[in-house]
Protein backbone atom coordinates (compact mmCIF):
# COMPACT_ATOMS: atom_id res chain seq x y z
CA UNK A 1 0.00 0.00 0.00
CA UNK A 2 1.36 3.89 -0.73
CA UNK A 3 0.19 6.19 1.22
CA UNK A 4 1.58 9.95 1.18
CA UNK A 5 3.43 11.86 3.58
CA UNK A 6 1.87 13.96 6.25
CA UNK A 7 2.41 18.02 5.96
CA UNK A 8 2.12 19.15 9.48
CA UNK A 9 2.19 22.79 10.45
CA UNK A 10 2.01 24.62 13.88
CA UNK A 11 -1.72 25.01 13.12
CA UNK A 12 -2.34 21.06 13.00
CA UNK A 13 0.07 20.05 15.91
CA UNK A 14 -2.47 22.51 18.15
CA UNK A 15 -5.55 20.83 16.16
CA UNK A 16 -3.96 17.52 16.77
CA UNK A 17 -3.33 17.74 20.35
CA UNK A 18 -6.41 19.38 20.93
CA UNK A 19 -8.32 16.48 19.13
CA UNK A 20 -5.67 13.67 21.80
CA UNK A 21 -7.87 14.84 24.44
CA UNK A 22 -11.09 13.73 23.05
CA UNK A 23 -9.29 10.50 24.09
CA UNK A 24 -8.28 11.12 27.17
CA UNK A 25 -12.14 12.05 27.93
CA UNK A 26 -13.82 9.52 25.74
CA UNK A 27 -16.66 7.94 27.45
CA UNK A 28 -16.85 5.11 25.54
CA UNK A 29 -13.72 3.42 23.29
CA UNK A 30 -12.87 0.02 21.49
CA UNK A 31 -9.03 -1.22 21.73
CA UNK A 32 -7.42 -3.50 19.11
CA UNK A 33 -4.62 -5.75 20.03
CA UNK A 34 -2.88 -7.87 17.70
CA UNK A 35 -1.50 -11.29 17.91
CA UNK A 36 2.04 -10.18 17.27
CA UNK A 37 1.53 -8.05 20.29
CA UNK A 38 0.61 -10.79 22.72
CA UNK A 39 3.15 -13.59 20.99
CA UNK A 40 6.44 -14.50 22.77
CA UNK A 41 9.45 -15.15 20.08
CA UNK A 42 8.38 -18.77 20.19
CA UNK A 43 4.98 -18.18 19.01
CA UNK A 44 2.65 -18.75 22.33
CA UNK A 45 0.77 -16.15 24.12
CA UNK A 46 3.15 -13.55 26.02
CA UNK A 47 2.31 -13.55 29.69
CA UNK A 48 4.15 -10.48 30.06
CA UNK A 49 2.76 -8.91 27.25
CA UNK A 50 -0.99 -9.37 28.56
CA UNK A 51 -0.55 -8.72 31.40
CA UNK A 52 1.44 -4.95 30.94
CA UNK A 53 -1.74 -4.17 27.94
CA UNK A 54 -4.42 -5.33 30.81
CA UNK A 55 -2.97 -3.09 33.42
CA UNK A 56 -3.54 -0.32 31.33
CA UNK A 57 -6.98 -1.38 30.11
CA UNK A 58 -8.19 -1.80 33.89
CA UNK A 59 -6.73 1.46 34.93
CA UNK A 60 -8.97 3.38 32.18
CA UNK A 61 -12.14 0.83 32.71
CA UNK A 62 -11.44 1.46 36.65
CA UNK A 63 -11.49 5.29 35.58
CA UNK A 64 -14.93 5.14 34.54
CA UNK A 65 -14.15 4.36 30.55
CA UNK A 66 -16.26 2.22 29.28
CA UNK A 67 -13.98 -0.22 27.36
CA UNK A 68 -14.04 -2.89 24.49
CA UNK A 69 -11.27 -5.25 23.29
CA UNK A 70 -11.28 -6.51 20.58
CA UNK A 71 -8.20 -9.27 20.75
CA UNK A 72 -6.67 -11.24 18.12
CA UNK A 73 -3.99 -14.38 19.53
CA UNK A 74 -6.85 -16.93 19.65
CA UNK A 75 -5.50 -19.34 16.63
CA UNK A 76 -1.56 -18.43 18.24
CA UNK A 77 -3.08 -19.39 21.27
CA UNK A 78 -4.04 -22.94 20.44
CA UNK A 79 -0.84 -23.67 18.42
CA UNK A 80 1.47 -25.45 20.64
CA UNK A 81 -1.59 -27.51 22.18
CA UNK A 82 -1.80 -28.72 18.56
CA UNK A 83 1.81 -29.31 18.26
CA UNK A 84 1.83 -26.09 15.08
CA UNK A 85 5.01 -24.07 14.47
CA UNK A 86 2.92 -21.72 12.74
CA UNK A 87 -0.35 -20.08 11.87
CA UNK A 88 -1.67 -22.95 8.76
CA UNK A 89 -2.82 -21.71 5.49
CA UNK A 90 -6.04 -23.71 5.68
CA UNK A 91 -9.38 -22.39 7.04
CA UNK A 92 -10.24 -25.62 8.36
CA UNK A 93 -6.90 -26.05 10.48
CA UNK A 94 -6.91 -22.37 11.09
CA UNK A 95 -10.57 -22.90 12.74
CA UNK A 96 -9.53 -26.01 14.52
CA UNK A 97 -6.57 -23.74 16.29
CA UNK A 98 -9.30 -20.80 17.05
CA UNK A 99 -11.34 -23.41 18.86
CA UNK A 100 -8.81 -24.58 20.83
CA UNK A 101 -6.95 -21.53 21.64
CA UNK A 102 -10.07 -18.87 22.43
CA UNK A 103 -10.58 -20.57 25.75
CA UNK A 104 -7.07 -20.20 26.59
CA UNK A 105 -6.85 -16.92 25.49
CA UNK A 106 -9.92 -15.67 27.68
CA UNK A 107 -8.92 -17.48 30.54
CA UNK A 108 -5.94 -15.37 30.93
CA UNK A 109 -7.26 -11.97 30.13
CA UNK A 110 -9.98 -13.12 33.01
CA UNK A 111 -7.27 -13.83 35.69
CA UNK A 112 -5.39 -10.84 34.55
CA UNK A 113 -8.16 -8.50 34.64
CA UNK A 114 -9.78 -10.11 37.80
CA UNK A 115 -6.69 -8.67 39.79
CA UNK A 116 -7.62 -4.98 38.90
CA UNK A 117 -11.42 -6.11 40.33
CA UNK A 118 -12.68 -6.10 36.40
CA UNK A 119 -15.11 -9.06 34.74
CA UNK A 120 -14.45 -9.87 31.56
CA UNK A 121 -16.73 -11.67 28.58
CA UNK A 122 -16.26 -13.57 25.52
CA UNK A 123 -18.09 -12.52 22.46
CA UNK A 124 -17.89 -14.38 19.43
CA UNK A 125 -18.69 -12.25 15.90
CA UNK A 126 -19.62 -12.98 12.47
CA UNK A 127 -19.79 -10.61 9.64
CA UNK A 128 -23.59 -11.54 9.37
CA UNK A 129 -24.15 -10.32 12.90
CA UNK A 130 -23.55 -7.18 11.63
CA UNK A 131 -24.94 -7.23 8.55
CA UNK A 132 -28.54 -8.88 9.45
CA UNK A 133 -30.91 -6.29 11.15
CA UNK A 134 -31.85 -8.64 13.92
CA UNK A 135 -28.21 -10.28 14.40
CA UNK A 136 -26.71 -6.35 14.46
CA UNK A 137 -29.44 -5.18 16.84
CA UNK A 138 -29.19 -8.16 19.05
CA UNK A 139 -25.58 -8.14 19.04
CA UNK A 140 -25.74 -3.86 19.82
CA UNK A 141 -27.89 -4.71 23.32
CA UNK A 142 -25.53 -7.26 24.62
CA UNK A 143 -22.74 -5.30 24.16
CA UNK A 144 -24.57 -2.13 25.52
CA UNK A 145 -26.11 -3.93 28.28
CA UNK A 146 -22.49 -5.43 29.57
CA UNK A 147 -20.63 -1.95 29.44
CA UNK A 148 -23.56 -0.85 31.46
CA UNK A 149 -22.69 -3.36 33.89
CA UNK A 150 -19.15 -2.52 34.02
CA UNK A 151 -17.70 -5.29 32.25
CA UNK A 152 -14.88 -5.33 29.57
CA UNK A 153 -16.47 -7.44 26.47
CA UNK A 154 -13.26 -9.29 24.74
CA UNK A 155 -14.52 -9.29 21.38
CA UNK A 156 -12.83 -11.56 18.47
CA UNK A 157 -14.02 -13.04 14.81
CA UNK A 158 -15.97 -16.66 15.35
CA UNK A 159 -13.15 -17.97 13.16
CA UNK A 160 -14.82 -21.60 13.79
CA UNK A 161 -18.07 -20.91 11.73
CA UNK A 162 -16.56 -18.03 9.68
CA UNK A 163 -16.17 -18.80 5.92
CA UNK A 164 -13.48 -17.39 3.20
CA UNK A 165 -16.88 -15.79 1.62
CA UNK A 166 -18.15 -13.75 4.32
CA UNK A 167 -15.94 -12.77 7.18
CA UNK A 168 -13.71 -9.90 7.66
CA UNK A 169 -10.48 -10.99 7.33
CA UNK A 170 -8.89 -9.24 9.80
CA UNK A 171 -9.20 -7.88 13.38
CA UNK A 172 -8.41 -4.42 12.62
CA UNK A 173 -11.29 -3.62 10.19
CA UNK A 174 -13.62 -5.71 12.72
CA UNK A 175 -12.31 -3.08 15.36
CA UNK A 176 -13.64 -0.52 13.41
CA UNK A 177 -17.21 -1.90 12.63
CA UNK A 178 -17.86 -2.75 16.57
CA UNK A 179 -16.89 0.61 17.28
CA UNK A 180 -19.43 1.61 15.28
CA UNK A 181 -21.81 -1.09 16.34
CA UNK A 182 -21.25 0.37 19.86
CA UNK A 183 -21.82 4.09 19.21
CA UNK A 184 -17.89 4.43 20.45
CA UNK A 185 -16.04 8.02 20.93
CA UNK A 186 -12.54 6.65 19.84
CA UNK A 187 -10.72 3.47 18.18
CA UNK A 188 -7.43 2.42 19.25
CA UNK A 189 -5.68 0.05 16.94
CA UNK A 190 -3.05 -1.14 18.56
CA UNK A 191 0.45 -3.51 17.46
CA UNK A 192 4.05 -3.96 17.55
CA UNK A 193 4.80 -0.52 15.28
CA UNK A 194 4.25 2.66 17.84
CA UNK A 195 3.27 5.06 14.82
CA UNK A 196 2.55 5.18 10.63
CA UNK A 197 6.21 6.94 9.58
CA UNK A 198 6.58 8.56 6.00
CA UNK A 199 9.69 5.34 5.81
CA UNK A 200 11.26 2.56 7.12
CA UNK A 201 11.72 3.50 10.80
CA UNK A 202 14.92 2.06 10.84
CA UNK A 203 16.31 4.80 8.19
CA UNK A 204 15.74 7.58 10.05
CA UNK A 205 12.28 8.37 8.94
CA UNK A 206 9.63 10.85 11.01
CA UNK A 207 6.74 10.10 12.63
CA UNK A 208 3.46 10.85 10.86
CA UNK A 209 1.16 12.38 13.86
CA UNK A 210 -1.87 13.46 12.22
CA UNK A 211 -3.61 12.40 9.34
CA UNK A 212 -7.02 14.39 8.32
CA UNK A 213 -7.38 12.71 5.08
CA UNK A 214 -6.03 10.86 1.95
CA UNK A 215 -4.51 13.87 0.97
CA UNK A 216 -2.25 14.28 3.37
CA UNK A 217 -0.51 11.15 3.16
CA UNK A 218 2.51 10.78 0.30
CA UNK A 219 4.84 8.19 -0.81
CA UNK A 220 5.33 4.97 2.23
CA UNK A 221 5.30 1.50 1.34
CA UNK A 222 3.83 0.12 4.54
CA UNK A 223 4.69 -3.80 5.37
CA UNK A 224 1.86 -6.63 6.28
CA UNK A 225 3.45 -9.46 8.19
CA UNK A 226 3.66 -9.04 12.01
CA UNK A 227 6.87 -10.56 13.57
CA UNK A 228 6.04 -13.72 15.01
CA UNK A 229 4.29 -14.65 11.75
CA UNK A 230 0.84 -15.17 13.25
CA UNK A 231 -1.27 -12.35 12.14
CA UNK A 232 -3.09 -11.69 9.46
CA UNK A 233 -2.86 -8.08 9.51
CA UNK A 234 -0.47 -5.16 9.11
CA UNK A 235 0.02 -1.75 9.25
CA UNK A 236 -1.89 -1.52 5.89
CA UNK A 237 -4.99 -3.05 7.62
CA UNK A 238 -4.79 -0.37 10.44
CA UNK A 239 -4.75 2.48 8.31
CA UNK A 240 -7.82 1.05 6.42
CA UNK A 241 -9.64 0.33 9.91
CA UNK A 242 -8.71 3.95 11.09
CA UNK A 243 -9.96 5.88 7.50
CA UNK A 244 -12.67 3.26 8.31
CA UNK A 245 -13.52 4.95 11.54
CA UNK A 246 -12.30 8.63 10.40
CA UNK A 247 -14.82 9.09 7.69
CA UNK A 248 -17.68 7.66 9.74
CA UNK A 249 -17.31 10.38 12.70
CA UNK A 250 -15.10 7.89 15.33
CA UNK A 251 -11.47 9.79 16.35
CA UNK A 252 -8.73 7.01 15.74
CA UNK A 253 -5.98 6.26 16.99
CA UNK A 254 -2.94 3.68 15.56
CA UNK A 255 0.40 3.11 18.07
CA UNK A 256 1.89 0.20 19.67
CA UNK A 257 0.96 -1.65 23.01
CA UNK A 258 3.82 -0.22 24.68
CA UNK A 259 2.01 3.16 24.44
CA UNK A 260 -1.30 1.67 25.43
CA UNK A 261 -1.43 3.52 28.71
CA UNK A 262 0.14 6.72 27.55
CA UNK A 263 -2.51 6.95 23.99
CA UNK A 264 -5.29 6.14 26.27
CA UNK A 265 -3.99 9.30 28.66
CA UNK A 266 -4.47 11.45 25.49
CA UNK A 267 -0.68 11.90 25.37
CA UNK A 268 1.23 12.65 21.93
CA UNK A 269 2.05 8.91 20.86
CA UNK A 270 1.17 7.30 17.70
CA UNK A 271 -0.67 8.62 14.31
CA UNK A 272 -3.78 9.85 14.84
CA UNK A 273 -6.70 10.04 12.30
CA UNK A 274 -8.87 13.19 12.52
CA UNK A 275 -12.56 12.83 12.29
CA UNK A 276 -13.43 13.65 8.85
CA UNK A 277 -17.12 12.16 7.95
CA UNK A 278 -20.48 11.46 9.68
CA UNK A 279 -21.66 8.12 11.39
CA UNK A 280 -22.61 5.40 8.89
CA UNK A 281 -25.23 2.75 9.65
CA UNK A 282 -22.64 -0.42 10.31
CA UNK A 283 -23.87 -2.63 7.66
CA UNK A 284 -22.79 0.04 4.57
CA UNK A 285 -19.57 0.49 5.88
CA UNK A 286 -19.44 -3.50 5.83
CA UNK A 287 -20.73 -3.54 2.60
CA UNK A 288 -18.31 -0.33 1.39
CA UNK A 289 -15.30 -2.24 2.69
CA UNK A 290 -15.20 -5.58 3.83
CA UNK A 291 -18.11 -7.87 2.04
CA UNK A 292 -17.18 -10.21 -0.57
CA UNK A 293 -19.57 -10.03 -3.48
CA UNK A 294 -21.25 -13.28 -3.84
CA UNK A 295 -22.90 -11.59 -7.36
CA UNK A 296 -22.84 -9.33 -9.87
CA UNK A 297 -26.11 -6.83 -11.35
CA UNK A 298 -25.07 -5.00 -14.60
CA UNK A 299 -27.15 -2.21 -14.99
CA UNK A 300 -28.12 -0.09 -17.86
CA UNK A 301 -27.93 3.57 -17.80
CA UNK A 302 -31.07 4.78 -17.07
CA UNK A 303 -30.65 2.44 -13.63
CA UNK A 304 -27.22 3.50 -13.33
CA UNK A 305 -27.95 7.25 -13.29
CA UNK A 306 -30.86 6.36 -11.08
CA UNK A 307 -28.76 4.92 -8.22
CA UNK A 308 -26.06 7.56 -8.21
CA UNK A 309 -27.79 10.57 -8.96
CA UNK A 310 -31.61 10.29 -7.53
CA UNK A 311 -30.27 7.70 -4.67
CA UNK A 312 -33.08 5.52 -5.77
CA UNK A 313 -33.70 1.43 -5.20
CA UNK A 314 -32.85 -0.85 -7.91
CA UNK A 315 -35.74 -2.34 -9.92
CA UNK A 316 -35.39 -5.73 -12.13
CA UNK A 317 -36.35 -3.33 -15.35
CA UNK A 318 -32.92 -1.37 -15.30
CA UNK A 319 -30.59 -4.40 -14.63
CA UNK A 320 -29.78 -6.23 -17.72
CA UNK A 321 -27.59 -9.42 -16.90
CA UNK A 322 -26.93 -11.22 -13.34
CA UNK A 323 -23.53 -14.00 -12.51
CA UNK A 324 -22.81 -15.35 -9.55
CA UNK A 325 -24.42 -17.68 -6.72
CA UNK A 326 -26.12 -15.70 -4.50
CA UNK A 327 -29.24 -16.33 -1.93
CA UNK A 328 -31.77 -13.22 -1.04
CA UNK A 329 -29.54 -11.32 1.60
CA UNK A 330 -26.01 -11.88 -0.05
CA UNK A 331 -24.01 -8.83 -0.75
CA UNK A 332 -23.33 -8.51 -4.38
CA UNK A 333 -21.84 -5.44 -6.66
CA UNK A 334 -23.78 -2.82 -9.38
CA UNK A 335 -21.67 -2.44 -12.55
CA UNK A 336 -22.22 -0.02 -15.38
CA UNK A 337 -22.19 -1.25 -18.74
CA UNK A 338 -18.72 -0.45 -19.21
CA UNK A 339 -18.02 -2.53 -15.94
CA UNK A 340 -17.16 -0.20 -13.58
CA UNK A 341 -18.32 -0.98 -10.02
CA UNK A 342 -20.63 2.16 -8.98
CA UNK A 343 -22.74 0.19 -5.70
CA UNK A 344 -23.02 -2.60 -3.31
CA UNK A 345 -25.98 -3.54 -1.70
CA UNK A 346 -27.56 -6.92 -0.03
CA UNK A 347 -29.85 -8.35 -2.41
CA UNK A 348 -33.64 -9.32 -2.30
CA UNK A 349 -33.65 -12.49 -4.61
CA UNK A 350 -31.61 -15.63 -5.33
CA UNK A 351 -29.18 -15.87 -8.25
CA UNK A 352 -31.78 -17.98 -9.64
CA UNK A 353 -35.12 -15.93 -9.18
CA UNK A 354 -33.70 -12.97 -10.74
CA UNK A 355 -32.94 -13.84 -14.62
CA UNK A 356 -36.27 -13.96 -15.29
CA UNK A 357 -37.23 -11.34 -13.68
CA UNK A 358 -34.70 -8.62 -15.58
CA UNK A 359 -36.01 -6.00 -17.72
CA UNK A 360 -39.42 -6.14 -16.33
CA UNK A 361 -41.41 -3.70 -14.18
CA UNK A 362 -42.68 -4.95 -10.30
CA UNK A 363 -45.90 -4.17 -11.27
CA UNK A 364 -45.71 -6.72 -14.57
CA UNK A 365 -44.11 -9.53 -12.11
CA UNK A 366 -46.56 -9.07 -9.45
CA UNK A 367 -49.27 -10.04 -12.20
CA UNK A 368 -47.35 -12.69 -13.64
CA UNK A 369 -45.62 -14.12 -10.90
CA UNK A 370 -47.24 -13.65 -7.78
CA UNK A 371 -47.18 -11.50 -4.79
CA UNK A 372 -43.68 -11.13 -3.42
CA UNK A 373 -42.21 -10.46 -6.70
CA UNK A 374 -42.90 -6.52 -6.78
CA UNK A 375 -40.33 -5.99 -4.33
CA UNK A 376 -37.12 -3.94 -5.63
CA UNK A 377 -33.74 -5.76 -6.19
CA UNK A 378 -32.07 -3.92 -3.89
CA UNK A 379 -33.17 -1.15 -1.64
CA UNK A 380 -32.00 1.97 -0.93
CA UNK A 381 -31.16 1.35 2.30
CA UNK A 382 -29.25 -1.47 1.83
CA UNK A 383 -27.30 0.02 -0.77
CA UNK A 384 -23.68 2.03 -0.84
CA UNK A 385 -22.34 3.86 -3.63
CA UNK A 386 -18.52 3.21 -3.83
CA UNK A 387 -15.96 5.17 -5.77
CA UNK A 388 -15.52 4.04 -8.95
CA UNK A 389 -13.27 0.67 -9.67
CA UNK A 390 -13.26 -2.30 -12.59
CA UNK A 391 -15.07 -5.26 -11.50
CA UNK A 392 -12.93 -7.89 -9.80
CA UNK A 393 -13.44 -11.92 -9.61
CA UNK A 394 -16.45 -12.66 -7.05
CA UNK A 395 -15.43 -13.54 -4.00
CA UNK A 396 -12.94 -10.96 -4.14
Amino acid sequence: MTISTARVTDATEDADAAERQALAAAKRIVVKVGSSSLTSIKGGISEKALTALVHALAEKRNSGTEIILVSSGAIAAGLAPLGLAKRPKDLATQQAAASVGQGLLMARYSQAFAAHGVTVSQVLLTADDLMRRTQHSNAYRALDRLLNLGVVPVVNENDTVATHEIRFGDNDRLAALVAHLVRADALVLLSDVDALYDGPPSLGAKRIPLVTGPEDLVGVTIGKAGKAGVGTGGMTTKVEAASIAAGSGIHALVTSTANAAAALAGEDVGTWFAINGNRKPVRLLWLAHLASVRGRLVLDDGAVKAVCDRHTSLLPAGISSVTGDFEPGDPVEMVSAEGTVIARGLVNYSSEELPRMLGRSTKELAKDLGRGYDRVVVHVDDLVLVQPSRSTKLGE
